[in-house]
């Protein structure tokens, strides 16, 4: 599933290509993705300026003064900029044409993507109104972890991938911030010290910088705006690495499931 440095490498290759432009068309092959697109969009999209392309989470926000329309990639979702003269693909769903025929192209072969509208302030939308704070924002940091964890015995690694606490740390970089951070994955959240919360919080706003400028991670389908995958998946220190040796330290990474996900650390440098 595409990310948030996947989003916001999309969000960065898309904007310049789009945000001032009017909405000329949208087109609808496949309505049936996550939710249904709504066929009003068809009507209330043409003649709309869109202002800016912005990210909250993993959701991307095309914003106009009469609404916002709000994009998921899903598990496997692309946006792609080209043309109308280039045919659409099996997985091409939905394209969004504006006044100079720049074409926006939402492909999705899973259709687990979404294409809403709000007409209200869209910070209000059920899907984002109870999102946590952005890991990239000042107000995500340790002492605020340390406030949310309390004195709850989940993982450490469940309450970094809980959106209603941050949003956007998935499973890859949830990995890649403890072990940063030095953190076992499996350690109760009420039991971790301020001390480690503050490293944690600094571990994952680095690791989300560095695969933000490396373009997000290659794994089964991510590829940014103009087809080209990221390059965050070489730099990976734990994440897929099972059994081959720490980077650090040498000992062979190890593998675990928590809350049904993939979960790699080593033993020797994560306490």
């Amino acid at each position: 599933m595409p990310e948030l440095p996947e989003v916001e490498t999309s969000r960065r290759g898309i904007a310049p290509h789009i945000e001032g432009k009017t909405f000329k068309a949208v087109v609808i092959r496949q309505p049936r993705l996550r939710w249904p697109v709504p066929d009003s969009l068809m009507t209330t999209l043409p003649g709309l300026k869109l202002d800016s392309v912005e990210r909250r989470g993993k959701y991307l926000l095309l914003k106009t003064r009469q609404g916002t329309l709000i994009l998921h990639l899903g598990m496997s979702g692309n946006l792609r900029i080209t043309t109308p003269e280039q045919a659409p693909g099996k997985h091409d769903h939905v394209d969004f044409i504006f006044d100079d025929n720049t074409l926006l192209r939402l492909n999705d072969q899973r259709k687990f993507g979404a294409v809403l509208w709000s007409s209200d302030p869209v910070d209000r939308h059920p899907l984002l109104a109870t999102l946590g704070p952005e890991p990239l924002s000042d107000a995500f940091n340790g002492d605020y972890l340390l406030q949310r964890a309390g004195k709850r015995s989940l993982p450490v690694k469940s309450l970094l991938m809980d959106s209603h606490i941050v949003v956007g740390v998935g499973n890859i970089y949830a990995s890649e911030s403890l072990f940063m951070a030095g953190i076992l994955p499996t350690r109760p959240a009420g039991e971790i010290s301020l001390r480690e919360y503050l490293r944690l919080a600094e571990a994952v706003k680095t690791v989300l910088r560095m695969a933000i400028d490396k373009g997000g991670t290659t794994l089964r389908d991510f590829t940014d705006a103009q087809g080209k995958p990221g390059y965050f998946q070489q730099a990976l220190r734990v994440y897929g690495r099972v059994d081959q040796p720490c980077l650090t330290c040498a000992e062979p990474v190890q593998q675990i499931k928590i809350g049904q996900r993939a979960s790699y650390f080593c033993s020797v440098c994560q306490r």
